[in-house]
This record gives structure tokens, sequence and C-alpha cells, in this order.
């Protein structure tokens, strides 16, 4: 978790970096609403630390520029993405709640 940090600028560089990418490509992705309600429940303060770390991970792989297939390739750039972000659900999605979600789609729907 501290790399991640190191890497995207702290928690508030996280976030700021999330919302940049997310306007940028949001509307390519179409697993846009499970990726806000993952970045919901992982700052959410009442997520247990290990569900947060295994969102966060999956987070900055989006959010970072160095991945293993590059983003701007059509149709292929965020297969990887993807992948990570539904292996990441796989292991917490109990934890990922209603509240979450309705929080990911008012923010798609305002386009935070």
């Amino acid at each position: 978790m501290d790399a991640i940090r190191r890497e995207t600028g702290g928690d508030e560089g996280v976030a700021r970096k999330f919302w940049a990418k997310l306007k940028r490509v949001g509307g390519k992705i179409p697993f846009a609403e499970d990726l806000v309600a993952a970045f919901y429940c992982a700052t959410d303060s009442g997520t247990p630390k290990r569900v947060r770390l295994i969102l966060m991970g999956a987070i900055a792989y989006f959010i970072l520029p160095t991945d293993a297939v590059s983003d701007f390739l059509p149709l292929l750039g965020f297969a990887d993405d993807a992948a990570v972000l539904a292996a990441a659900i796989t292991q917490v999605a109990g934890s990922i709640t209603e509240e979450h979600r309705a929080k990911a789609r008012q923010a798609l729907d305002i386009g935070t």
C-alpha cells in the first residue's frame, strides 16, 4: 500500500488521478460503474483493511501509466484493467455495498 501511495502521490493523488483518468476514458470502458463502486469501497473507512488493499491495487493498476496492455490500443487497451478489477472484485464482492454502487451510479450520471 505504501508503494502505491508513493507512486500515485498519496491518497489525494490516487483520488485525483483516478477521477482524471475516469473523465478521460469513462465512456470507453464498460466496467466504469464497477470501477467507481470499487473506488468508493476502497476509500470507505468502514471497509476492512484487506479489502481496501485489494481494491486499491486494482485501482492503482487502472491509473498508473505502465500496465501490461497499453490503454491506447483499440478494444484491447482496457482488457487487462477489466481483468485485474474483476479478479479484485471477485475476492471482495461482499464488501462492495449497494451504497457504494449507488454512489458510483450518481457520480457517473453527474459526470464527476
